[in-house]
């Protein structure tokens, strides 16, 4: 550090709160990351996989009638 820098008065963790609310953190393993070149690409595939599983559930649960 250089001597110029001064934090003696700064507050730690001053926005940490605030910061944690408002993001969502999420460490890939890296033979995953490796795939994906930036978040973009980890989000558009994501969406396309959640449009997969949604297009596979049924939208209404079916009763069997009794013979």
């Amino acid at each position: 550090m250089r001597n110029e820098y001064d934090f003696s008065s700064g507050v730690r963790g001053k926005h940490a709160a605030r910061y944690a609310t408002e993001t969502n953190i999420v460490v890939l393993d890296p033979d995953v990351a490796a795939v994906f070149p930036n978040s973009a690409a980890v989000n558009e595939a994501l969406r396309a996989l959640v449009k997969i599983a949604q297009r596979g559930r049924p939208t209404k649960s079916r009763t069997r009638k009794s013979a």
